[in-house]
């Protein structure tokens, strides 16, 4: 589902954050255990854990063996979210994993582990093994022996960031060979996708593609992906259809023979004929975000946005071959590779943008025009109030973001030196009898003084 029906429309969920995907949004695992499929994950979950219920032994997976955080360090697996609050975060199922603190990169003790389950399943029975790598992220952290092949690029990032991926290619390589050795690969599918672009300023790329990571330009949100699998009709292909990763769980669950309930409202599409067979996608659309909480466009107004959108509201939509961005779509440039150089001028500085006073609306087709350079949205009213009224469409189906404030009670030093869940469902209710008795004290004492 998309994020505004989720109420994850802003930001990320922070570790001392009372939040997590809500519990009644049914997860690709729940689906697939209905049908008969062993389900584990390893690797980052980042979807929250503040209770019990949030955790991804509770969402569906068997076991479940990673991090429960956005980031953390690749060696001791600790985090610190701000000064003072910090904590250890590699969990086995529902406890700290501290037998398995043998200070292993995690990428490489990821893979360890996805070998294992792999070695203990019956090839025969159904498996569903998702596996969320940690790299590449920030710390930007590598074994030594990646750095041989890359000593020749001056920006230290760059090369740490190059390092880290050569281990996470030898990572992919290492679980495809086990799907072979323990009689998996015949009938698999492999699904490789990261998130979002890369972040130019610590070691990553997107050149020639505009923007960064957390920006609505297609550096930030159109991230690589392919799919690879004896089971696909058309193999080497390229598809240029519209797919999203919403597509991926009525995708699947159909592949699994699962049922999709008819009451859910689903975003995604079952694009596998799109994929395996070349054909049409049946998404026309797609609604990269819309975020109401981030810093509103000081020039946004309903007036530009034709009396159908404020412009000051952060948001950008896809339909066919058109994008719409307003608001304040984040950090802009198109940064060249030169622009890693630690030495001598480089092409960036050519590459700013000059910003036009008050713009809060951009239209492009994207099929013609990937990197975002060509603004048509004087040049085309009509489409852009065409996507104006679509954008307007999709917020009257949004749910309140989910966004609270920080928790006290999240510091790891009062569990134990551990991220993991602090809100207690006991608790909840003493404070709602606690509460209650109060109130009936305050009726007693407001009927004497009525007396």
């Amino acid at each position: 589902r998309y994020q505004i029906h989720t109420g994850l429309q802003h930001s990320i969920i922070r570790p001392t954050q009372p939040n997590c995907l809500p519990l009644d949004n049914v997860t690709l695992p729940q689906k697939l255990k209905e049908v008969g499929y062993s389900t584990h994950m390893v690797g980052k979950w980042h979807l929250g854990f503040y209770r019990r219920e949030c955790m991804p032994t509770q969402r569906g997976f068997d076991s479940f063996f990673g991090s429960l955080l956005g980031s953390g360090d690749y060696y001791t697996h600790f985090k610190c979210d701000s000064p003072g609050i910090c904590g250890y975060d590699l969990y086995e199922n529902d406890n700290a994993a501290w037998d398995h603190d043998n200070g292993i990169y995690s990428t490489q003790m990821y893979t360890q582990k996805v070998q294992q389950i792999l070695a203990s399943h019956n090839p025969r029975k159904p498996i569903f093994l998702y596996i969320a790598y940690q790299a590449v992220h920030s710390p930007l952290q590598a074994p030594g022996r990646y750095f041989e092949h890359y000593r020749s690029i001056n920006n230290i990032n760059r090369r740490r960031y190059a390092a880290m991926l050569a281990c996470l290619d030898e990572a992919i390589n290492n679980v495809t060979l086990a799907l072979r050795k323990y009689g998996y690969y015949e009938n698999s599918i492999i699904i490789y996708s990261s998130d979002n672009g890369g972040q130019p300023m610590a070691g990553g790329s997107n050149w020639p593609l505009r923007g960064s990571k957390g920006t609505y330009w297609e550096g930030g949100i159109r991230a690589v992906g392919f799919v690879h699998s004896p089971l696909l009709k058309n193999k080497g292909s390229v598809c240029k259809e519209l797919v999203h990763i919403t597509d991926w769980f009525p995708t699947l669950i159909t592949l699994a023979e699962g049922q999709i309930d008819e009451d859910i409202q689903l975003d995604g599409y079952d694009v596998w004929e799109t994929i395996s067979e070349g054909r049409r996608s049946p998404r026309v659309d797609i609604l990269h975000n819309i975020d109401p909480i981030y810093t509103k466009a000081k020039n946004g107004s309903w007036a530009a946005g034709y009396g159908i959108w404020n412009t000051a509201i952060q948001s950008a939509i896809r339909v066919n071959h058109w994008k719409l961005l307003t608001g304040n779509p984040g950090y802009s440039d198109w940064v060249p590779p030169q622009a890693f150089s630690n030495a001598g001028p480089n092409r960036w500085h050519n590459e700013r943008v000059s910003w036009s006073a008050g713009k809060t609306v951009w239209l492009f087709n994207i099929t013609a025009d990937p990197y975002e350079r060509v603004d048509l949205s004087a040049r085309h009213p009509e489409v852009v109030k065409q996507l104006l009224r679509r954008l307007s469409q999709f917020n009257k189906t949004a749910v309140p973001v989910r966004y609270p404030p920080k928790d006290p009670r999240s510091n790891p030093k009062l569990n134990g030196g551990v991220w993991g869940p602090w809100f207690k469902e006991d608790e909840k209710k003493k404070k709602s009898d606690k509460s209650k008795g109060a109130n009936k004290q305050k009726k007693s004492k407001n009927r004497k003084k009525a007396n």
